[in-house]
């Protein structure tokens, strides 16, 4: 006998939603014909909504420009400019656009604001002296028309390539949602791509880097896909499936992400995942809906299609048994997968499944039981762990070890469990130095012996810190400053004919927290890009002719100071 709990309110309407081939799964409508797209240029896209990249969903869709900045940027409906962005990466520069509708549309790796929008946030950032911004505006302050262009594309921030990133938000939640269920279309007539199918032998246990999987070879086109070699598959137990499988449309050549994915078991849905919304406190879950083994040690991207019970994310509508299937009544099975685009392309491959009894496995731990839904605590005389419920999306075989303290360390290097086992957010790591650090305590700072650092605080006789992913840590100290490179400036030199001062600055250890320049004592404005690593001061007409006096100071996330300073003549 096929054993199913049901799961999900949506499990009837969803189902039976799936039988109009070309209707995309959603819990709800959304206007039609109300925005607009942000670009005059036909639409083609660089990246999906929902697509796979590594920590995160991605969540919007991304606007291809013809591979080069400087088209105008619209806003896509009415509305008042309600938030404004500028950062090292991310974005880069970014503005946030609130409809009377109740949603928020935001446009991202922008090259430059509208003037009224860039004097703002030129007097922020000398108000705040502060290159980076992030500040909120009231409706009266930048009202625009749908139409009106806000700003100019560009290539900023942690981009790679010049487009328009584009989100439409609840503005309530703040929930991103797919701009396609707007009707801001991208022309698509390809369906879904099938790679590969994997097959995970669950067998009651939690899942891990041990859970036994298979992974089988699929080949086909034009939707039809099946196993390179027919065959029945002998199956037995708790069984979870998986698919590797993306997407392209009819503009673009990318290989992007699918919309949704069907798993059904003799005809019955048994299994929905659906990039319809997400909130983004959810989007780090990416890492309990891949399997995060195989994509960590080898990059395969396999997308689990049953769900880890401490992952909650609003982009699994449906299931029955989180997904997972038992084979226990020697009887023959049909599974199938439906992927589709949001366009209503669809995909399917169908496996033939032998049926078998079984005996559920017991479950031996090799090391100390975390509950993902509890407090879980570890702890020796010299190291302790801490992780709050929400952080492991399953029950865990915790495993620790030690080995010896390196040559640069002020502790045994501790191993904290493995890193194939994701953390949601953070979780608490205590460890106690080998030796007094005495003067030194306020720079001592936790890092892994792959050389990233976790920053810490020394108190109560340990370094403390939270980190994000399991793996090897012990402590060391940083007592060395950033390091600057000027580029184009030295003592004495004429500048009259340069436009900028720049720089390179770097840390070997906790990282660059806080630079300032000055010329003759005044504060001025320097822009730290993410792509080339390069500082930089853009002279502009407040810089009078003659002699002039230029400081650049550098700290690092352990007060450590580095000062260049130089006499230039305009």
């Amino acid at each position: 006998m096929i054993k199913h709990i049901i799961t999900g309110a949506l499990c009837l309407a969803l189902t039976t939603g799936l039988r109009a081939q070309t209707t995309p799964i959603q819990s709800r409508q959304y206007p039609q014909n109300y925005f607009r797209y942000p670009l005059d240029l036909p639409p083609t896209t660089a990246g999906s909504f929902g697509e796979l990249r590594p920590a995160h969903f991605h969540s919007g869709l991304d606007f291809k420009t013809n591979q080069r900045t400087g088209y105008p940027v619209h806003a896509v409906n009415d509305g008042y400019i309600s938030r404004v962005r500028v950062q090292f990466g991310g974005f880069g520069r970014a503005i946030y656009i609130t409809h009377p509708n109740g949603y928020t549309t935001v446009y991202g790796h922008l090259e430059s604001f509208s003037p009224a929008v860039a004097a703002l946030v030129k007097a922020y950032q000398y108000e705040h002296q502060t290159y980076e911004a992030d500040f909120n505006l009231q409706p009266t302050q930048v009202p625009v028309r749908k139409d009106e262009v806000v700003a100019i594309s560009g290539n900023a921030g942690a981009s790679a390539g010049p487009h328009v990133h584009f989100e439409i938000r609840d503005t309530k939640t703040e929930e991103t949602i797919n701009p396609q269920l707007f009707g801001l279309t991208i022309p698509d007539r390809v369906p879904p791509t099938i790679t590969s199918i994997g097959i995970y032998h669950l067998n009651g246990n939690p899942f891990s880097e041990k859970t036994p999987r298979e992974f089988l070879p699929i080949i086909g086109a034009a939707g039809n896909y099946h196993l390179t070699k027919p065959q029945v598959l002998h199956l037995s137990g708790y069984v979870g499936f998986g698919i590797n499988t993306t997407d392209m449309n009819s503009t673009s050549a990318n290989h992007n992400g699918i919309y949704s994915i069907e798993l059904k078991l003799d005809g019955q849905t048994v299994y929905t995942f659906t990039v319809e919304r997400f909130a983004f406190d959810q989007t780090h879950a990416i890492n309990a809906y891949i399997d995060y083994p195989a994509f960590t040690s080898s990059r395969r991207w396999m997308q689990k299609c049953f769900i880890l019970p401490g992952s909650h994310i609003s982009l699994y509508p449906q299931s029955i048994n989180r997904g997972i299937i038992t084979f226990d009544d020697d009887a023959m099975h049909e599974v199938e997968y439906v992927v589709k685009d949001v366009a209503g392309n669809a995909s399917t491959v169908k496996l033939k499944v032998q049926s078998s009894k079984f005996t559920p496995a017991t479950n031996k731990l090799a090391g100390t039981l975390f509950h993902y839904d509890t407090k879980s605590e570890f702890s020796t005389d010299k190291v302790k762990v801490t992780i709050m419920p929400g952080n492991l999306y399953d029950d865990l075989d915790f495993a620790y070890s030690v080995s010896p303290k390196p040559v640069s360390g002020f502790s045994q290097v501790h191993h904290i469990h493995n890193r194939l086992t994701p953390i949601h957010d953070s979780y608490d790591l205590w460890i106690k130095p080998d030796a007094d650090l005495g003067n030194y305590a306020d720079k001592a700072v936790i890092v892994s012996t792959t050389g990233a650092c976790q920053g810490g605080f020394f108190e109560d006789g340990y370094v403390k810190t939270k980190v994000s992913s399991f793996g090897d840590y012990f402590i060391k100290l940083d007592t060395i400053p950033p390091v600057i490179h000027p580029l184009n400036i030295q003592n004495g030199k004429n500048m009259a004919a340069a436009r900028s001062i720049n720089f390179r600055m770097g840390d070997n250890m906790s990282g660059i927290k806080s630079y300032a320049g000055t010329i003759d004592n005044k504060w001025v404005l320097m822009e730290w890009d993410y792509k080339s690593k390069i500082l930089s001061f853009n002279f502009n007409s407040d810089i009078a002719p003659g002699k002039h006096v230029f400081k650049l100071t550098v700290s690092d996330n352990k007060n450590n100071f580095a000062e260049f300073k130089a006499d230039f003549y305009r």
